[in-house]
């Protein structure tokens, strides 16, 4: 039973719908850019959805046809491939939000995301890190230094981050799909370079 809820936990926390719900967080958490109408919110979250959710699905998807490939990503092979189109597809998410001249902290968020993807990609050729955590800390570190760059107080989304992020980190070991040392260093990795590229540039 805790085995299936970890694996539950892992899929609804799963990379690929981590940024879309990132950016439903950020829209109800009081920032400037919450006052956005309905019409270009739906809009920049079916632009994200579609770069980081449904474009890496069906690469992987396809990549599945091939006989040597594992679906599980336990290989590095396989693993190195998935990182290298997904940061591609997070870079058409940019440029995309680019050309409609979306708030530049959403830019932001995305090139910010790409820097994650390719820290990930270079770290895999020599260890297993998750990814899960990675982008968990890659929402946290954006929400966090939003907050301190516009003094606003997102009490509410930090605590859910931060239970979100026990709870995966949690399932990630418990279906030992991870580390600790794995766990912790993806959730650090995406908060460090998510808040240092909001926050400074």
């Amino acid at each position: 039973m805790l085995k299936k809820t970890a694996q539950i936990i892992s899929v609804l926390f799963h990379p690929v719908l981590l940024p879309t719900l990132g950016f439903l967080l950020m829209f109800n958490s009081g920032f400037y850019f919450s006052y956005l109408s309905w019409e270009a919110k739906r809009y920049v979250l079916m632009v994200v959805l579609f770069t980081t959710g449904i474009l890496p699905l069906l690469s992987t998807a396809l990549l599945a046809l091939k006989p040597k490939f594992d679906i599980s990503l336990s290989k590095v092979s396989d693993r190195l491939m998935v990182l290298l189109f997904t940061s591609a597809f997070y870079y058409l998410g940019f440029v995309l939000l680019d050309r409609i001249k979306a708030y530049p902290v959403f830019k932001l968020v995305m090139i910010a995301s790409v820097l994650v993807i390719i820290a990930l990609l270079l770290i895999s050729f020599k260890w297993k890190i998750s990814s899960h955590m990675a982008a968990l800390g890659g929402i946290t570190g954006a929400v966090l230094a939003l907050a301190f760059r516009t003094g606003i107080n997102p009490v509410f989304s930090v605590l859910v981050l931060v239970l979100a992020a026990g709870l995966t980190g949690t399932s990630r070991l418990i279906v030992q799909k991870n580390s600790l040392a794995q766990v912790v260093a993806g959730y650090f990795l995406g908060l460090i370079i998510v808040y240092l590229v909001i926050y400074f540039v």
